[in-house]
């Protein structure tokens, strides 16, 4: 999935280095910025993002005053029910170092709520389930992914099937461009049940969002395949896949 979003960055003219170090950056006379590399080259841009992951911003809440314990990495350790070392504290959300992702904190919030204080008259008491969480990277194309890659497929199932299909869309077959879509499933063999989903292209967080239920419900490949697909959408060919991919 990575490769293949490299790939379709490059197609769109993004000059694309991994594993490079910027060392230095510097204002440059006409305004611009300069950016030194770790292998000495510089690049000039107007503008610099520079993107280099979060820690907790947990320094000034008096932690540890309270005695609670943080991480190698800053983040708060807790038990299946939120709790930290320190009775009666709690610590969910980015702040314990899980999913970093605004749904996952709401959710976990809700399963505290409930163990501290019971779910709703004909409720039933909500838990939190990280099996199956959907996400997305939004670049352009987007990545949608919900389940397991496939290296974890196979270290948790064994045997599995992939089913891979990278295509043109068919409205580009009339704009011309040459942008195209990757879509994968990956199947446990035994089970015959969806384990993995995953997207690079045109709407994949919409895309996959929906299926995500159905990995939610245990859909499996057959149930896929007696499902009839929207014609044309990208989205249909998570329902036509038939080959198993070699690659």
């Amino acid at each position: 999935m990575r490769d293949f979003t490299a790939e379709e960055l490059r197609k769109a003219g993004i000059d694309l280095r991994v594993r490079t170090e910027v060392t230095r950056i510097d204002a440059a006379p006409d305004g611009t910025r300069a950016l030194t590399l770790a292998d000495g080259a510089t690049l000039h841009a107007d503008v610099v993002l520079y993107a280099v992951g979060r820690r907790p911003n947990v320094a000034a809440l008096g932690l540890d005053a309270a005695g609670v314990r943080l991480n190698e990495h800053g983040a708060i350790p807790v038990d299946p029910h939120f709790a930290t070392n320190v009775p009666g504290i709690f610590a969910l959300g980015d702040v314990r170092g899980g999913l970093e992702l605004t749904p996952v904190a709401l959710a976990e919030a809700m399963a505290l709520v409930d163990h501290l204080f019971g779910p709703l008259p004909g409720q039933a008491r909500r838990a939190m389930d990280y099996e199956h969480i959907p996400t997305a990277v939004f670049t352009h194309p987007p990545i949608g992914t919900v389940g397991l890659t496939e290296a974890q497929a196979r270290a948790r199932h064994g045997a599995i099937r992939v089913y891979r299909s990278d295509f043109r869309p068919l409205k580009h077959t009339l704009s011309g461009r040459g942008e195209r879509t990757l879509v994968k499933l990956i199947v446990d063999d035994a089970s015959d049940r969806v384990v993995g989903l995953h997207m690079v292209g045109a709407d994949a967080g919409e895309i996959v969002q929906g299926f995500a239920v159905a990995l939610k419900c245990g859909a499996t490949k057959a149930q896929f395949d007696a499902t009839l697909g929207i014609h044309p959408t990208s989205a249909e060919e998570f329902v036509t896949l038939r080959e198993v991919s070699r690659n």
